[in-house]
């Protein structure tokens, strides 16, 4: 094995000797270092792609003697944050003596829960479906990848050969076939007909390389994957028109986005026919040229190679007939014209499924497509929430450099449609669904709370997350804004947010924030107009300047923000939810409160309004009235609860005391409990209410609604 250099240029070498030596002697520890180091480099494997493993002596619980024990990454783990917790342990030689009541390819499916009669630890991870293909190879430290660099061999027409006489034959080839213990089989059958080699291609689906040690394994995977990348890029560089040239051009950015923006909820409506959808936008340079080209006629059509890829993406994408610069203002039109391309896709699936189907094969899916394409615009990809939408663009943007890369060399070719369905429909593939937690309330929901920095927003907003939402964060103050989003981030992670400063009273905001939904998410579900705030003056004290602002904050807001947000709701066709956060002072009378008492009625009958009118577009309105809420509240600012305490005669300091002295319950309310209400109007068991007041106040009387 040559000597390793650091000067590579495809690849990234992270190898810290410091760390490395403080794990020194932890062969275990080693393992996990390196499987992150890879799983740190998108070029080198995708997400939750590949697996890595290790083998080393270790004491039998049982017998007290030393052992052959292997660790490797178990099922449905990602090599990039992977612990050791993550990793099944099992002893070697009881994995290898399975291959003895192997009963042949047609049954190895059956193979996968014997595995557990190979376990080691019992705490450990459960084992995937490639542990025999580690298991069966004698090297002490194994990477398997699928580094986009290697699969453009492995699935160009000519890889074999490519493979051969670009390492001098010191990478074995093993001809695709579908994951499981026959490979594994065919890997030592390989290793054993070519002694000495330093790594095996298998087509058209990855890389295995090894090494004595942690070190030489990270190494010698990095060295193969760089000269298959140099290789790559040195074809590349002799095209003269990647993908057989532009077709057409992109639109300069902005206007890409714009177009993005107003076409995203289309496609989300359409498909979110069978399940709600989140979407996920992405132009990325190496998208475009791909989309705008010559070839993506002929090439979008075959699919992906690598089955982590494809099962991911699906199929094939669905390329859309709309021109870069075409108006998309008459929605009406615009859904008239792509309505067919969706239902020839549904048609295509169904066919492709009843063709392929095995008699014990699940129920077809969802038959909608995953990847849609723009050209001149970007790609849009839908998945039932947003990190597995944008993981199956990343994946689509494996699969578009492993096509770019198999047309400079040979041709590129995909796993046959058989093939493809196997691992789609694969049962074992089933049942790892099957064990999937259920989905919560609120999965493929996307959420607008305005005023959602701080105080009530901010705590539906994150009702809202717990419960599976995607959340827009608005607020008027950026700084704010900014920390409740690091602390949402760093909370629910960073696909379940977004964020944008938003002030009710400025069109164009409210607009951009739109914007931003549909980009991050697709659209938009679920609008709760939270923003407001307050100002408790007698008759004589109320300036114009008071009446205005609290019109326009609390009254023409909530109008335009509706507006706006029920234009995106119809774009997508499948109904909706608006909450307006009102008050108790809108049903009841009290002194000081001309401005802030009828802005707030003028909202909670407008409220009723909204509900007669958007019912026939399955988009519910409902009201929430909060009293009190003091905890966090921007309300509580600017002077309000002075004049509320000069009102009732008492001090600020006595005011919540006053506040939960004369309700029914005697409690405190908080933004916690108006976050639950606004919950149990959209977490499904309230679908068939609209325009619906819930009081949430501790029980005033003359609040009650009836």
């Amino acid at each position: 094995m040559s000597v390793a250099t650091k000067n590579f240029k495809h690849v990234s070498y992270l190898w810290d000797d410091a760390k490395a030596a403080e794990l020194a002697g932890d062969e275990v520890a080693l393992l996990v270092y390196r499987s992150n180091l890879l799983g740190a480099d998108l070029r080198l494997t995708n997400y939750g792609g590949g697996n890595t493993s290790c083998k080393a002596m270790a004491k039998d619980p049982l017998t007290g003697n030393e052992t052959e024990v292997m660790w490797v990454k178990g099922s449905g783990g990602d090599l990039g944050t992977m612990k050791r917790n993550g990793l099944a342990a099992l002893y070697v030689d009881r994995l290898r003596s399975l291959k003895n009541i192997y009963r042949g390819i047609e049954h190895e499916d059956e193979m996968v829960e014997l595995f557990n009669h190979c376990i080691y630890d019992l705490a450990s991870k459960a084992p995937s479906i490639d542990t025999p293909l580690h298991g069966f190879l004698p090297f002490k430290h194994i990477d398997h990848l699928h580094p986009d660099a290697a699969i453009a061999i492995a699935a160009a027409k000519d890889g074999e050969k490519i493979t051969k006489e670009l390492f001098n034959g010191t990478i074995g080839w093993v001809k695709w076939q579908k994951p499981g213990f026959d490979l594994g089989l065919q890997l030592k059958q390989c290793l054993d007909e070519n002694p000495g080699i330093r790594g095996i291609m298998l087509g058209s689906h990855g890389l295995f390389t090894w090494g004595d040690t942690a070190y030489e394994s990270y190494i010698n995977t990095l060295e193969v994957i760089e000269r298959c990348a140099e290789y790559l890029q040195d074809n590349i560089s002799k095209q003269k028109a990647i993908f057989g040239g532009a077709k057409i051009e992109s639109l300069p950015e902005a206007e890409r986005k714009s177009q993005a923006a107003a076409l995203a909820p289309v496609l989300r409506g359409f498909c979110s026919s069978q399940n709600r959808m989140i979407g996920h936008f992405t132009d990325d340079a190496r998208v475009l040229e791909y989309i705008n080209s010559n070839d993506l006629d002929r090439l979008a059509p075959l699919g992906t190679s690598c089955p982590d890829h494809f099962l991911r993406t699906k199929i094939s994408p669905l390329v859309l007939n709309l021109e870069a610069g075409e108006s998309l203002s008459d929605v009406k039109a615009i859904k008239e014209k792509i309505a067919p391309l969706f239902e020839a896709y549904r048609a295509m699936y169904t066919e492709y499924y009843n063709t392929c189907k095995h008699p014990n094969s699940p129920a077809i899916r969802d038959t909608n497509p995953v990847v849609i394409i723009y050209p001149g615009v970007g790609m849009f990809t839908f998945a039932k929430d947003k990190q597995t939408a944008r993981v199956a663009a990343e994946f689509y943007i494996n699969a578009i450099n492993v096509m770019k890369g198999a047309e400079a060399i040979s041709e590129y070719t995909s796993l046959p449609r058989q093939e493809a369905f196997n691992i789609e429909y694969w049962l074992l593939e089933e049942a790892k669904l099957q064990r999937m937690p259920k989905p919560k309330a609120l999965s493929g929901k996307v959420a607008l709370i305005t005023g959602s920095g701080g105080g009530i927003g901010k705590a539906i907003a994150k009702r809202f997350a717990e419960e599976g939402a995607c959340v827009i964060l608005n607020d008027m103050n950026a700084e704010r804004l900014a920390e409740a989003k690091d602390e949402f981030v760093k909370q629910f992670g960073k696909d379940v947010v977004a964020a944008d400063v938003l002030d009710v009273t400025k069109e164009a905001t409210i607009l951009d924030t739109l914007t931003t939904s549909a980009l991050a998410f697709g659209g938009v579900d679920i609008v709760v107009n939270n923003a407001g705030l307050s100002i408790s003056k007698s008759i004589e004290d109320h300036t114009e300047k008071d009446w205005d602002i609290l019109y326009d904050v609390l009254v023409k807001g909530q109008f335009v923000v509706t507006q706006k947000a029920v234009e995106v709701m119809r774009k997508q066709g499948i109904g909706g939810d608006v909450l307006n956060i009102v008050s108790k002072n809108a049903l009841v009378s009290g002194p000081n409160n001309a401005g802030y008492g009828s802005a707030k009625a003028a909202q909670l009958h407008l409220s009723r309004l909204n509900a007669a009118e958007l019912g026939k577009d399955k988009i519910r309105v409902n009201v929430v009235n909060p009293d009190a809420v003091i905890a966090g509240s921007n309300i509580w600012s600017g002077g309000w609860a002075e004049g509320r305490a000069k009102a009732y005669g008492i001090t600020v300091e006595e005011l919540p005391a006053y506040y939960a002295g004369r309700t029914l319950l005697n409690e405190i309310i908080l933004p916690e409990d108006i976050a639950n209400a606004c919950y149990a109007f959209v977490g499904g068991l309230l679908g068939k209410s609209t325009g619906n007041v819930l009081n949430v106040d501790g029980g005033v009387a003359n609040a009650f609604v009836r």
